[in-house]
């Protein structure tokens, strides 16, 4: 399987250190307020990677994190912790709002169908693994202490710049972030914050430096190499992710272990909604709940995803979803047939669905081309609805249907067929357009949407699909 890899800024084939096991990790959700529609991208797309890796033969060990602590809502490492302001804005507890947040993020990751990961890290769950990676640190010498806290001296670690281009002569401190007189370097970042002495945190812990909390930087960096080892296979995130803390993870891990982090590195690109950028000031931070709620199916929200590639700046439109709605109908027409097959003939299906489903892993293990699987998926499912299914087809297309779910959890495979009563309507309507009697025809089609059955008229006959 190959994959773009941000590391090298070329496309990469999968490599892993244990083979057929392969190391993943992913930056989950900072837990302070609810995900929106650019959130679920992202995780889509990490479960679509995970998927292809299955049907690659590879065998995922999957870290997801959860930041429930520490994520500052400055760069440079000022401000309030955002469970803090989150706490502060619902008259909560910082640990209240973390569980409810939490408890929201995986309710959502089970409505979209995505995988849940082999292990889901909290950070406050491992302060103790991060205490003892700031020691390694502190050892190895990269580390200097401040008013606020425990910080990296990053120019103590040769190719800092290097993952994401930085050019840190021409960063100006200052126009990006704001300015801290004590660090050593603009691009320095805190490892351990100590707590304010005018008031009590909800969340703080006794370290070697004083009472406190974790930086952001340093939790992905402890739990990643707690479960994963020191060399990750895989280290994915969003794009937003690549100048400050991805870059900063690499310099705290391999400044520790003196080993390279991450062989390879994932990155999902932004998403704008109806051509803007997400905002809380634009209010345009949909939830996947607002989708649900307007009547979408996940099977639906999900192709609308992977309609864009992970790598292009993807754009959510309440069109674009009900043309994936649309897609999806199609789909699923299609796969109803193979409840509906015909005789076999002595004529030559014009589909081997066992290569189709061999050519969908193809496109997937081609850096993840989920644009073209789906443009493949409707060449094959416009054959399909034009030429129907024979008996002797069955098996297969039913196999094929299942890889389809393997990779995109479409729940083409799950759709079950009509009932006796249901097909004796069917039959009935049938045979009252053949008599021509409309009125009793429409009558019965009435009948059967309202139990969310279509019917189509097709050259080999009339053959129902789920509406």
């Amino acid at each position: 399987m190959k994959l773009y890899n941000t590391l090298t800024r070329q496309i990469d084939k999968i490599a892993p250190l244990n083979p057929p096991k392969v190391t993943v990790y992913t930056c989950g959700p900072t837990v302070y307020d609810y995900a929106h529609i650019g959130h679920w991208y992202n995780y889509v797309r990490m479960d679509t990677l995970i998927r292809a890796l299955k049907l690659s033969g590879l065998q995922p060990d999957w870290v997801m994190n959860i930041t429930d602590v520490g994520h500052l809502v400055s760069d440079a490492d000022e401000g309030e912790d955002k469970l803090e302001k989150g706490a502060r804005r619902e008259g909560k507890t910082a640990w209240e709002v973390a569980e409810f947040y939490t408890a929201d993020f995986m309710e959502c990751m089970h409505l979209l169908g995505i995988n849940t990961p082999d292990h889901i890290t909290k950070a406050t769950d491992h302060i103790k693994e991060q205490i003892e990676l700031i020691q390694k640190l502190e050892a190895n010498g990269f580390t200097y202490v401040i008013n606020d806290g425990v910080y990296y001296d990053t120019s103590k670690f040769e190719g800092y710049a290097a993952f994401a281009r930085l050019d840190l002569d021409d960063q100006q401190e200052g126009a990006r972030v704001a300015v801290n007189e004590q660090k050593r370097n603009g691009s320095d970042f805190a490892l351990w914050k100590f707590s304010p002495t005018d008031h009590q945190r909800d969340m703080e812990w006794d370290s070697p430096w004083g009472k406190g909390f974790p930086g952001w930087h340093i939790e992905c960096s402890a739990m990643a190499m707690k479960y994963l080892g020191d060399t990750l296979d895989i280290h994915t995130g969003g794009i937003d992710h690549i100048t400050v803390h991805h870059t900063n993870e690499i310099a705290q891990s391999e400044g520790a272990t003196g080993k390279r982090f991450a062989n390879h590195w994932m990155h999902s690109n932004h998403v704008m909604v109806n051509g803007e950028k997400i905002s809380k000031s634009l209010n345009n931070g949909i939830r996947l709940q607002d989708i649900l709620e307007k009547g979408n199916p996940v099977e639906a929200i999900r192709l609308n995803i992977l309609e864009s590639h992970y790598r292009s700046q993807s754009q959510f439109s309440w069109e674009s979803l009900e043309a994936a709605k649309n897609r999806l109908t199609g789909f699923r027409s299609a796969t109803a047939l193979r409840w509906q097959a015909s005789p076999d003939t002595n004529e030559t299906p014009l589909l081997n669905f066992v290569e189709a489903a061999s050519k969908l892993r193809e496109y997937l293990k081609n850096d993840l081309d989920t644009p073209e699987a789906l443009a493949f998926l409707n060449r094959v499912f416009d054959i399909v609805s034009s030429a129907g299914i024979m008996q002797r087809e069955v098996a297969d297309f039913s196999a094929f249907l299942k890889c389809i779910d393997d990779a995109f959890e479409l729940n083409l495979s799950k759709i079950p067929d009509i009932s006796e009563e249901q097909k004796t309507q069917v039959a009935d309507r049938n045979a009252a357009r053949e008599a021509k009697d409309w009125a009793r025809s429409d009558e019965l089609r009435d009948q059967l949407t309202a139990q969310g059955i279509g019917i189509r008229d097709t050259s080999y006959g009339a053959v129902w699909y789920p509406l």
